[in-house]
Protein backbone atom coordinates (compact mmCIF):
# COMPACT_ATOMS: atom_id res chain seq x y z
CA UNK A 1 0.00 0.00 0.00
CA UNK A 2 1.69 3.35 -1.07
CA UNK A 3 1.62 6.13 0.96
CA UNK A 4 -0.10 9.68 -0.67
CA UNK A 5 -1.20 12.59 0.65
CA UNK A 6 -2.92 15.76 -0.20
CA UNK A 7 -2.05 17.71 -3.37
CA UNK A 8 0.23 20.82 -2.67
CA UNK A 9 -2.58 23.31 -3.71
CA UNK A 10 -5.28 22.24 -1.29
CA UNK A 11 -2.59 22.04 1.36
CA UNK A 12 -1.39 25.70 0.63
CA UNK A 13 -5.27 26.57 0.52
CA UNK A 14 -5.62 24.94 3.87
CA UNK A 15 -2.88 26.96 5.28
CA UNK A 16 -3.77 30.12 3.69
CA UNK A 17 -7.26 29.84 5.68
CA UNK A 18 -5.53 29.15 8.76
CA UNK A 19 -3.00 32.30 8.19
CA UNK A 20 -6.32 34.61 8.20
CA UNK A 21 -7.88 32.85 10.78
CA UNK A 22 -4.81 33.04 13.23
CA UNK A 23 -6.39 37.19 13.42
CA UNK A 24 -9.92 36.60 13.85
CA UNK A 25 -9.47 36.25 18.28
CA UNK A 26 -7.67 39.01 18.93
CA UNK A 27 -10.09 41.05 16.13
CA UNK A 28 -13.18 39.56 17.40
CA UNK A 29 -11.86 40.51 21.26
CA UNK A 30 -11.40 44.23 20.15
CA UNK A 31 -15.02 44.43 18.16
CA UNK A 32 -16.56 42.47 21.35
CA UNK A 33 -16.00 46.34 23.05
CA UNK A 34 -18.71 47.77 20.83
CA UNK A 35 -20.89 45.60 19.38
CA UNK A 36 -22.40 41.98 20.33
CA UNK A 37 -21.17 38.82 19.95
CA UNK A 38 -24.17 37.68 18.12
CA UNK A 39 -24.74 41.20 16.32
CA UNK A 40 -20.60 40.30 15.11
CA UNK A 41 -21.73 37.05 13.83
CA UNK A 42 -24.87 39.11 11.83
CA UNK A 43 -22.59 41.40 10.25
CA UNK A 44 -19.89 39.47 9.38
CA UNK A 45 -21.50 36.59 7.47
CA UNK A 46 -24.52 39.17 6.02
CA UNK A 47 -21.99 40.90 4.27
CA UNK A 48 -19.90 38.00 3.50
CA UNK A 49 -23.13 36.49 2.11
CA UNK A 50 -23.12 39.48 -0.30
CA UNK A 51 -20.22 39.33 -1.62
CA UNK A 52 -20.08 35.44 -2.21
CA UNK A 53 -23.65 35.99 -3.95
CA UNK A 54 -21.98 38.82 -6.34
CA UNK A 55 -18.60 36.23 -7.12
CA UNK A 56 -21.57 33.44 -7.67
CA UNK A 57 -23.47 35.94 -10.39
CA UNK A 58 -20.20 37.23 -11.84
CA UNK A 59 -18.77 33.96 -12.79
CA UNK A 60 -18.09 32.50 -16.25
CA UNK A 61 -19.32 29.35 -15.13
CA UNK A 62 -22.60 29.22 -13.52
CA UNK A 63 -22.09 26.36 -11.19
CA UNK A 64 -24.43 23.45 -11.22
CA UNK A 65 -27.65 24.64 -9.03
CA UNK A 66 -27.50 21.33 -5.48
CA UNK A 67 -30.72 19.53 -5.76
CA UNK A 68 -32.90 19.86 -2.52
CA UNK A 69 -31.13 17.47 -0.82
CA UNK A 70 -28.21 18.88 -1.44
CA UNK A 71 -29.33 22.25 -0.40
CA UNK A 72 -30.44 20.73 2.70
CA UNK A 73 -27.26 19.49 3.56
CA UNK A 74 -25.46 22.81 2.97
CA UNK A 75 -27.89 24.56 4.57
CA UNK A 76 -27.36 22.37 7.71
CA UNK A 77 -23.80 22.46 7.43
CA UNK A 78 -23.86 26.18 7.08
CA UNK A 79 -25.47 26.43 10.21
CA UNK A 80 -23.81 24.43 12.30
CA UNK A 81 -20.41 25.25 11.21
CA UNK A 82 -21.13 29.56 11.04
CA UNK A 83 -24.60 30.38 13.24
CA UNK A 84 -23.71 27.45 16.27
CA UNK A 85 -20.55 27.47 15.81
CA UNK A 86 -19.10 31.22 15.93
CA UNK A 87 -22.15 31.73 18.49
CA UNK A 88 -20.58 29.45 20.88
CA UNK A 89 -17.05 31.24 19.43
CA UNK A 90 -17.98 34.73 20.33
CA UNK A 91 -19.15 34.02 23.67
CA UNK A 92 -16.92 32.09 24.90
CA UNK A 93 -14.05 34.37 23.85
CA UNK A 94 -16.08 37.34 25.10
CA UNK A 95 -16.19 35.43 28.24
CA UNK A 96 -13.00 33.50 28.11
CA UNK A 97 -9.39 34.68 26.48
CA UNK A 98 -7.92 34.48 23.26
CA UNK A 99 -5.47 32.47 24.59
CA UNK A 100 -7.84 30.68 25.54
CA UNK A 101 -9.66 30.26 22.38
CA UNK A 102 -6.19 28.99 20.07
CA UNK A 103 -5.64 26.58 22.75
CA UNK A 104 -9.37 24.92 23.00
CA UNK A 105 -9.28 24.95 18.57
CA UNK A 106 -6.09 22.86 19.31
CA UNK A 107 -8.17 19.76 20.66
CA UNK A 108 -10.57 20.20 17.09
CA UNK A 109 -8.73 17.92 14.94
CA UNK A 110 -9.20 15.27 18.11
CA UNK A 111 -12.66 16.09 17.90
CA UNK A 112 -12.90 15.45 14.29
CA UNK A 113 -11.26 12.59 14.36
CA UNK A 114 -13.79 10.73 16.43
CA UNK A 115 -16.65 11.91 14.67
CA UNK A 116 -15.13 10.95 11.37
CA UNK A 117 -14.56 7.23 13.16
CA UNK A 118 -18.67 7.04 14.52
CA UNK A 119 -20.21 8.21 11.35
CA UNK A 120 -17.76 6.57 8.75
CA UNK A 121 -16.86 3.39 10.92
CA UNK A 122 -13.29 3.76 8.62
CA UNK A 123 -10.07 3.17 10.54
CA UNK A 124 -7.48 6.12 10.55
CA UNK A 125 -3.78 5.25 9.40
CA UNK A 126 -1.73 5.47 12.13
CA UNK A 127 0.72 8.09 11.11
CA UNK A 128 -2.56 10.48 11.06
CA UNK A 129 -3.51 9.71 14.79
CA UNK A 130 0.32 10.24 15.67
CA UNK A 131 0.46 13.65 13.92
CA UNK A 132 -3.21 15.19 15.11
CA UNK A 133 -1.82 14.06 18.93
CA UNK A 134 1.51 15.68 18.23
CA UNK A 135 0.01 18.77 16.82
CA UNK A 136 -2.21 19.21 19.69
CA UNK A 137 0.15 18.85 22.17
CA UNK A 138 2.63 21.32 20.14
CA UNK A 139 -0.07 23.62 20.11
CA UNK A 140 -0.60 23.60 23.53
CA UNK A 141 3.24 24.34 24.05
CA UNK A 142 2.72 27.78 22.25
CA UNK A 143 -0.35 29.72 23.37
CA UNK A 144 -0.01 27.74 27.19
CA UNK A 145 2.01 30.68 28.42
CA UNK A 146 -0.48 33.18 27.60
CA UNK A 147 -3.74 31.30 28.16
CA UNK A 148 -3.16 31.66 32.06
CA UNK A 149 -5.52 34.81 33.21
CA UNK A 150 -9.08 35.37 32.72
CA UNK A 151 -12.12 36.22 34.54
CA UNK A 152 -14.20 34.28 36.98
CA UNK A 153 -16.76 33.32 33.55
CA UNK A 154 -13.43 31.90 31.78
CA UNK A 155 -14.61 27.88 32.80
CA UNK A 156 -17.66 28.73 30.86
CA UNK A 157 -16.39 30.37 28.25
CA UNK A 158 -13.88 27.36 27.86
CA UNK A 159 -17.01 25.41 27.78
CA UNK A 160 -18.72 27.05 24.77
CA UNK A 161 -15.67 26.76 22.94
CA UNK A 162 -15.20 22.92 23.61
CA UNK A 163 -19.18 23.01 22.50
CA UNK A 164 -18.06 24.94 19.18
CA UNK A 165 -15.36 21.94 18.17
CA UNK A 166 -18.11 19.39 18.10
CA UNK A 167 -20.64 22.27 15.95
CA UNK A 168 -16.97 22.24 13.77
CA UNK A 169 -16.66 18.73 13.29
CA UNK A 170 -20.04 18.32 12.62
CA UNK A 171 -19.51 21.32 9.65
CA UNK A 172 -16.70 19.00 8.04
CA UNK A 173 -18.04 16.02 7.95
CA UNK A 174 -21.42 17.24 6.66
CA UNK A 175 -20.30 19.67 4.40
CA UNK A 176 -18.12 16.68 2.58
CA UNK A 177 -20.82 14.76 1.87
CA UNK A 178 -22.93 17.64 0.38
CA UNK A 179 -20.49 19.06 -1.79
CA UNK A 180 -20.23 16.17 -4.43
CA UNK A 181 -20.36 18.29 -7.72
CA UNK A 182 -20.23 21.54 -6.34
CA UNK A 183 -17.39 24.27 -6.99
CA UNK A 184 -15.77 25.80 -3.56
CA UNK A 185 -17.70 29.41 -5.03
CA UNK A 186 -21.13 27.78 -4.18
CA UNK A 187 -20.30 25.44 -1.50
CA UNK A 188 -19.31 28.14 0.49
CA UNK A 189 -22.37 31.19 -1.03
CA UNK A 190 -25.26 28.37 0.48
CA UNK A 191 -23.31 27.73 3.78
CA UNK A 192 -22.55 31.44 4.14
CA UNK A 193 -26.30 32.23 3.50
CA UNK A 194 -27.69 29.81 6.09
CA UNK A 195 -25.41 30.83 8.67
CA UNK A 196 -25.98 34.57 7.82
CA UNK A 197 -29.76 33.85 8.10
CA UNK A 198 -29.22 31.95 11.54
CA UNK A 199 -27.06 34.91 12.90
CA UNK A 200 -29.46 37.34 11.69
CA UNK A 201 -32.54 35.72 13.75
CA UNK A 202 -29.89 35.59 16.69
CA UNK A 203 -28.72 39.36 16.55
CA UNK A 204 -32.28 40.20 17.59
CA UNK A 205 -31.75 38.65 21.48
CA UNK A 206 -29.13 42.39 21.39
CA UNK A 207 -31.83 44.53 19.67
CA UNK A 208 -31.62 46.89 23.11
CA UNK A 209 -27.72 47.18 22.62
CA UNK A 210 -27.48 47.80 18.97
CA UNK A 211 -25.61 51.30 18.43
CA UNK A 212 -23.24 52.17 15.54
CA UNK A 213 -20.18 50.92 16.16
CA UNK A 214 -17.20 53.51 15.69
CA UNK A 215 -14.29 53.62 12.67
CA UNK A 216 -12.38 51.03 13.78
CA UNK A 217 -14.57 48.15 14.91
CA UNK A 218 -16.53 49.26 11.45
CA UNK A 219 -13.30 48.61 9.46
CA UNK A 220 -12.14 45.11 11.60
CA UNK A 221 -15.84 43.62 10.79
CA UNK A 222 -14.95 44.44 7.12
CA UNK A 223 -12.16 42.57 7.54
CA UNK A 224 -13.80 39.43 9.42
CA UNK A 225 -16.43 39.47 6.22
CA UNK A 226 -13.53 39.53 3.51
CA UNK A 227 -10.57 38.04 4.81
CA UNK A 228 -11.73 35.84 7.54
CA UNK A 229 -14.86 34.80 5.72
CA UNK A 230 -15.10 35.05 2.16
CA UNK A 231 -11.33 34.66 1.54
CA UNK A 232 -10.41 32.10 4.69
CA UNK A 233 -13.90 30.08 4.03
CA UNK A 234 -13.19 29.83 0.15
CA UNK A 235 -9.90 28.59 0.70
CA UNK A 236 -10.79 25.71 3.41
CA UNK A 237 -13.55 24.56 1.73
CA UNK A 238 -10.95 23.91 -1.63
CA UNK A 239 -8.43 22.44 0.34
CA UNK A 240 -11.06 20.04 2.12
CA UNK A 241 -12.79 18.86 -0.99
CA UNK A 242 -9.30 17.40 -1.39
CA UNK A 243 -8.43 15.38 1.63
CA UNK A 244 -10.08 14.03 4.37
CA UNK A 245 -11.30 16.64 6.81
CA UNK A 246 -9.11 15.21 9.80
CA UNK A 247 -6.34 15.82 8.00
CA UNK A 248 -7.60 19.83 7.11
CA UNK A 249 -9.15 19.87 10.21
CA UNK A 250 -5.28 19.43 11.80
CA UNK A 251 -3.52 21.74 9.42
CA UNK A 252 -5.47 24.95 11.10
CA UNK A 253 -3.23 23.85 14.50
CA UNK A 254 -0.63 26.16 12.26
CA UNK A 255 -3.34 29.14 13.70
CA UNK A 256 -1.63 29.38 16.92
CA UNK A 257 1.59 29.25 15.46
CA UNK A 258 0.95 31.73 13.09
CA UNK A 259 -0.75 33.94 15.75
CA UNK A 260 2.49 34.25 17.66
CA UNK A 261 4.32 34.72 14.58
CA UNK A 262 2.87 37.39 14.04
CA UNK A 263 2.94 39.07 17.47
CA UNK A 264 6.56 38.89 17.66
CA UNK A 265 6.91 40.32 13.58
CA UNK A 266 3.94 42.84 14.07
CA UNK A 267 3.97 43.76 17.69
CA UNK A 268 7.87 43.00 18.56
CA UNK A 269 6.53 40.55 21.30
CA UNK A 270 9.13 37.83 23.10
CA UNK A 271 9.27 34.74 22.07
CA UNK A 272 9.84 31.40 24.25
CA UNK A 273 11.65 28.44 23.95
CA UNK A 274 8.72 26.51 24.95
CA UNK A 275 6.46 28.35 22.13
CA UNK A 276 9.98 27.63 19.73
CA UNK A 277 9.32 23.81 20.25
CA UNK A 278 5.55 23.86 20.04
CA UNK A 279 5.80 25.43 16.71
CA UNK A 280 8.14 22.40 15.67
CA UNK A 281 5.75 19.89 17.21
CA UNK A 282 3.00 21.32 14.74
CA UNK A 283 4.87 21.24 12.07
CA UNK A 284 6.10 17.78 12.21
CA UNK A 285 2.82 16.84 13.27
CA UNK A 286 0.52 18.13 10.80
CA UNK A 287 2.89 16.64 8.26
CA UNK A 288 2.33 13.19 9.95
CA UNK A 289 -1.31 13.74 10.00
CA UNK A 290 -1.09 14.45 6.07
CA UNK A 291 0.08 10.63 5.19
CA UNK A 292 -2.96 8.82 3.46
CA UNK A 293 -2.91 5.42 3.01
CA UNK A 294 -4.06 3.62 -0.03
CA UNK A 295 -5.30 4.79 -3.40
CA UNK A 296 -8.03 6.56 -1.62
CA UNK A 297 -5.43 9.73 -1.30
CA UNK A 298 -7.26 13.04 -1.83
CA UNK A 299 -4.53 13.50 -5.13
CA UNK A 300 -7.02 13.02 -7.51
CA UNK A 301 -7.00 13.88 -11.28
CA UNK A 302 -9.63 15.93 -10.62
CA UNK A 303 -7.60 17.70 -7.69
CA UNK A 304 -5.22 18.98 -10.00
CA UNK A 305 -7.93 21.45 -11.40
CA UNK A 306 -6.60 24.76 -11.09
CA UNK A 307 -8.77 27.77 -9.50
CA UNK A 308 -11.34 28.11 -6.64
CA UNK A 309 -13.74 26.96 -8.85
CA UNK A 310 -12.68 22.97 -9.73
CA UNK A 311 -15.16 20.39 -8.91
CA UNK A 312 -14.33 18.15 -6.38
CA UNK A 313 -14.53 14.24 -5.72
CA UNK A 314 -12.76 13.76 -1.90
CA UNK A 315 -13.84 15.35 1.04
CA UNK A 316 -14.97 14.99 4.43
CA UNK A 317 -15.24 18.67 6.08
CA UNK A 318 -16.40 22.00 5.83
CA UNK A 319 -14.59 25.21 8.39
CA UNK A 320 -14.04 26.01 10.01
CA UNK A 321 -12.68 26.94 11.24
CA UNK A 322 -10.95 28.25 13.99
CA UNK A 323 -11.46 27.80 12.91
CA UNK A 324 -11.48 29.49 15.37
CA UNK A 325 -12.54 28.69 14.49
CA UNK A 326 -12.22 32.14 14.17
CA UNK A 327 -11.11 30.83 11.47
Amino acid sequence: MRERGPSVWAVCAVMAAALFWSSSYAVTKVVLEDVGPLSIGAIRFGLAALLLGVLVRLGRQRPVRPDARQRRQLHLSGFLGITVYFVLENVGVDLSTASDASLIVATYPLMTMLVELVVHRSRMPLPRVTGVLLATVGAFLVVRNGAEVGGGSRWLGDILLLLGGLAWAGYNVLGKRASAGQDAVSVTYHQTLAGAAGFLLASLLEADDWRVPDATASSLLVYLAVACSVGGFLLYNYGLRRMASSVAVNILNLVPLFGVVGAVVINGEPIRLTQVMGGVVIIVGVALGMIERGQGAVATPEAGRTGLTGTATARTAAGAAPAPRGR
